[in-house]
C-alpha cells in the first residue's frame, strides 16, 4: 500500500466473474435437463465450477481485505452501501411473492372455488412445525447478535461459540422445512395456493441456506483470526443478511401460514 496515493481499491483483473457466470448458466441449464431428461451431468459440472469459483473468489477477497490492507475506511463504506442496496433488492424480490399471494387470497376466483384456502387444499397447521421454525430463527437472530457483540468486545471464544450455535440453528431450520415439505398434503402443482406457498417459502429456504453458508465462512475466518474489533465487515454483512432472513420469515409465517390457513 506504500506506493498507493489514495484510499480506494482498484481491483485487479479477475477470472472469477466469468467462471461464476458460466457456472450459473450450466447450473440452470443442468436443472432443466435434470427435470426434463433425468440427466444430472450438466448440473454436476455447474455445481463443481460454482464451488471452485466461490472458494477462489472468496480467497482473493480475504487476501485483499485482511492481509493486503485494501479494505480501507472509504472502501468499507462502499461495501456497506452495496450490501444495503443488495438487501433492498431482496426486499422487493420477496414483495413480488407476497403481492402474488395476497392478489390470489383476498379475492379468490371461481376457478379455485371462491374460497381461500382453495377447495380441496388442506393447509399446514401454523402452530406445529412452522411455529417451531419461527422460534428457531428468532433464537438464531439472538445468537448472531451475541456473536457480533463478542467480536466488537474482543471475546474470541464467545464469538466462535455463538457463531457455531447460529449455524446449527440455521441447519436445524432447513432440516425442519425439508421434513415439512416431504409431509405436506399438497404440492406446487395444486392451484395458486401450492405455487405461491412453495415458491415463497422455498426461496426463503434457499436464502437460509445461503445465509448459513455465509456465517460458516465467517466462523472459519474468526477461527483463523481474520476479524478484529474494528475490522470485521465480512461478519457484519452476514449478520445483516441473517436479520433480513429472520424478518422475511416473520412476514411469511403471519401471512401465509397463519392468516392464509
Amino acid at each position: 500500500m506504500a506506493h498507493q496515493a489514495h484510499a480506494y481499491h482498484m481491483v485487479d483483473p479477475s477470472p472469477w466473474p466469468l467462471t461464476g457466470a458460466i457456472a450459473a448458466l450450466l447450473l440452470t441449464s443442468g436443472l432443466a435437463t435434470w427435470f426434463h431428461y433425468n440427466s444430472t451431468i450438466l448440473m454436476t459440472i455447474g455445481l463443481i465450477l460454482l464451488f471452485l469459483t466461490m472458494y477462489q473468489w472468496w480467497r482473493d477477497i480475504i487476501r485483499e481485505g485482511t492481509f493486503q490492507g485494501h479494505h480501507t475506511p472509504p472502501v468499507q463504506k462502499g461495501l456497506r452501501y452495496g450490501m444495503i442496496l443488495f438487501i433492498t433488492s431482496e426486499v422487493f424480490f420477496f414483495l413480488g411473492f407476497f403481492w402474488a399471494f395476497f392478489h390470489a387470497s383476498l379475492a379468490p376466483t371461481p376457478e379455485i372455488g371462491g374460497t381461500w384456502p382453495p377447495s380441496g387444499i388442506t393447509p399446514l397447521d401454523p402452530f406445529g412445525v412452522p411455529l417451531l421454525n419461527t422460534a428457531v430463527l428468532l433464537s438464531s437472530g439472538v445468537s448472531v447478535t451475541w456473536a457480533h457483540h463478542s467480536i466488537m468486545e474482543g471475546e474470541r471464544k464467545q464469538a466462535v461459540q455463538s457463531l457455531a450455535l447460529t449455524i446449527l440453528l440455521g441447519a436445524y431450520f432447513t432440516a425442519l422445512q425439508a421434513a415439512e415439505y416431504y409431509e405436506a398434503p399438497f404440492t406446487i402443482a395444486d392451484s395458486v395456493y401450492g405455487s405461491t406457498f412453495f415458491v415463497a417459502t422455498g426461496f426463503h429456504g434457499l436464502h437460509v441456506i445461503i445465509g448459513t453458508s455465509f456465517l460458516a465462512v465467517c466462523l472459519l475466518r474468526q477461527i483463523k483470526y481474520h476479524f478484529t474489533t474494528e475490522h470485521h465487515f465480512g461478519f457484519e454483512a452476514a449478520a445483516w443478511y441473517w436479520h433480513f432472513v429472520d424478518v422475511v420469515w416473520l412476514f411469511l409465517y403471519i401471512s401465509i401460514y397463519w392468516w392464509g390457513s
